[in-house]
């Protein structure tokens, strides 16, 4: 019988070994360039962004929960391309690790201007037929589009134990918006069978040879950060840890330049500021370089490199924590963020897990710099978005 103290040296033995086995796999990978945006080539930089639309993403009917939004673009390639332009990907059912929890999807048209009907596109018993185990409940999605357009799923699943004992299955588009499993991330090369506690959160950075870098993390008893390497198929090359710190999560990562990138993390200590790690040399190695002067009361965050130059975060801020919700943007480097407030509710209120993305030029009405799209969870009820658009320049 396992009792408890034997079930927390079995905990115990499953931190270390995941622990080592990730150093094991963490070789440094070939040097591939980030993509960047260009704005040496823009007449004028960005001031500021002015709310265009905003809203609630539609839920399934019925559905009383709902959590953790990806947003991903609709790339040229993709057969949507000219009627839809980007798409929204959450989990929804009764509650949170509900037996019922799905992936809910809901894509923007171009025409009428509105969020489509949503649809769920993944299951757990899909995912467990396909794996051939029993998935007790799944999490997190994040999107993703390869070099061929064809779109990728990255979703959090588990069998025994609560999220802390997930693992990272990947999924690929069949047909449009239609996805079937390709196996689960092979994150601990020294014990594949302790494969576990690795989530997936935040999107993922573009590369310049078609694939990108997913960030995951490691939480059960301690948590980081890592990145995994994928080729323009979305086949994954190699996993390396981006911070030697042992209580941060959820990395979001951003270019400075092609080789210069930072991961901005959620801090889980009482220091309640954002981890700050980057990389020089393209993700080969990262080190710790402390935290920005932004507050983290443990709750996701999002970056973004803008094409109109500089940085922009969207979080939650210390003190106040999920009831509000803040934007702050910076000049690329040195990092001195200037904050605005999004969403000022009241205590139980809750605006969190933010993703941010740019939607390419050739979307409708789309002005000179892309528009910024932000997704959040809405009171652990739905889904909300808002459209951001460029207001005025910088002299």
């Amino acid at each position: 019988m396992l009792t408890p103290s034997r079930l927390g040296l079995v905990l115990l033995l499953v931190v270390a070994l995941c622990d080592v086995g990730l150093r094991y796999q963490s070789l440094p990978s070939p040097a591939v360039a980030a993509v960047v945006p260009d704005v040496s080539t823009e007449a004028q930089a960005c001031a500021s962004f002015s709310i265009v639309r905003e809203g609630l993403i539609p839920m399934p009917e019925g559905v009383p929960a709902a959590h953790a939004s990806s947003l991903v673009t609709f790339p040229i390639s993709h057969p949507l391309n000219s009627q839809k332009a980007l798409a929204a990907f959450w989990f929804a059912g009764t509650r949170e690790s509900g037996a019922d929890v799905q992936i809910a999807s809901s894509t923007f048209d171009r025409n009428t201007q509105t969020w489509d009907a949503p649809q769920w596109v993944v299951n757990r018993h899909a995912v467990g037929k396909d794996l051939g185990i029993q998935i007790r409940r799944i999490g997190n999605p994040v999107a993703w589009a390869d070099a061929a357009g064809r779109l990728h799923l990255f979703v959090v699943a588990t069998g025994l134990g609560g999220w802390a004992a997930s693992r990272v299955v990947h999924l690929t588009e069949q047909t449009p918006m239609q996805f079937k499993v390709v196996r689960t991330l092979p994150l601990t090369a020294l014990v594949p069978a302790f494969n576990t506690s690795t989530l997936v959160r935040t999107v993922p950075l573009a590369l310049n040879d078609g694939g990108a870098v997913l960030p995951l993390y490691f939480e059960i008893g301690i948590k980081y950060g890592v990145a995994v390497r994928l080729n323009a198929q979305g086949e994954m090359q190699s996993i390396t840890r981006i911070t030697q710190r042992r209580e941060v999560l959820q990395p979001t990562l951003v270019a400075h330049s092609p080789t210069h990138w930072s991961a901005f993390l959620r801090d889980y200590s009482p220091t309640e500021m954002v981890a700050h790690s980057e990389t020089l040399d393209a993700g080969a190695h990262w080190q710790d370089v402390g935290n920005l002067s932004l507050s983290n009361p443990g709750a996701s965050i999002a970056a973004l490199h803008l094409s109109s130059g500089g940085l922009m975060l969207a979080h939650n801020p210390a003190g106040r924590g999920r009831e509000v919700l803040l934007l702050s943007t910076s000049a690329n480097q040195p990092l001195s963020w200037t904050t605005r407030t999004l969403i000022d509710g009241v205590k139980a209120d809750e605006y969190s897990y933010p993703t941010l993305i740019e939607v390419p030029q050739g979307f409708a009405n789309q002005p000179t710099h892309p528009d910024v799209w932000l997704s959040y969870t809405h009171m652990r009820k739905s889904i909300a978005f808002k459209q951001l658009r460029c207001v005025g320049s910088k002299s």
